[in-house]
């Protein structure tokens, strides 16, 4: 068995025992800890199996040009948030139940430390570099990795997805659905955004772009829910 197939199952692994720990276990404030921690192990699995850091979108040779299109996909986030903030219809999605509170303290933990280290570097680190180049993948854009990693980010939802029925729209949308069927949904549309953003870190080579567009989709989120709910 090669090293890069035992890197890959034992990537997996720990991906479960993270996802289980963070959700089922460990306290809040552990979750930015055990982001880093678990991206940490990744990097070291995908080096023991000799990947460069080119090869999972970490090297510094293109990290111009990966800001740039992360900055340009952030400014296109922060365009759908302004143009939702100015439609009295659509601020209904801002209503999230899971929402720590309108306290400004635990607000900017989630989006200034929460999200970005326990979701943002952890998630792009694992789904958008680590786990395609261990599936295949490299500089040219193959079905096979894109899928396979995209796949594993949608499956990685499952556990959050299960408190998905506290958003208001949510709610709006699936009305009296099972949370099977709202948990299998989240699932799906969390695999085809995989999709987009690991086609995001190729245009950008590095992982570095799609994360700029994660952080400003999560951590924005977040903050204009934060301005809706106070403001309402």
């Amino acid at each position: 068995m090669s090293r890069r197939v035992i890197a890959f199952a034992a990537a997996v692994l720990l991906l479960v025992l993270a996802t289980v720990l963070v959700n089922r276990v460990l306290p809040g404030w552990s979750y930015p800890l055990c982001g880093l921690v678990t991206a940490a192990g990744l990097v070291g699995l995908a080096r023991w199996s000799g990947l460069h850091l080119s090869s999972i979108g970490l090297d510094r040779a293109h990290l111009r040009r990966s800001g740039l299109f992360g900055l340009a996909g952030l400014s296109v986030v922060a365009l759908g948030f302004g143009i939702a903030l100015a439609v009295p219809a659509l601020r209904t999605f801002f209503e999230d139940g899971r929402m720590p509170g309108l306290a400004a303290g635990p607000v900017l933990w989630a989006a200034l430390v929460r999200i970005p280290l326990g979701t943002v570097l952890l998630e792009e680190v694992a789904f958008r570099g680590v786990l395609p180049a261990l599936l295949g993948g490299d500089d040219r854009w193959r079905w096979g990795p894109a899928l396979g990693a995209s796949a594993l980010f949608g499956l990685w939802h499952v556990l959050p997805s299960l408190a998905l029925t506290r958003n208001a729209a949510v709610g709006a949308v699936f009305g009296s659905a099972s949370l099977v069927v709202v948990s299998a949904v989240a699932v799906v549309a969390a695999a085809v955004a995989g999709v987009f953003l690991l086609w995001w870190r190729h245009q950008g080579r590095g992982v570095l772009a799609p994360a700029l567009v994660h952080l400003a989709t999560n951590s924005g989120g977040v903050l204009v829910a934060w301005y809706v709910l106070s403001s309402g």
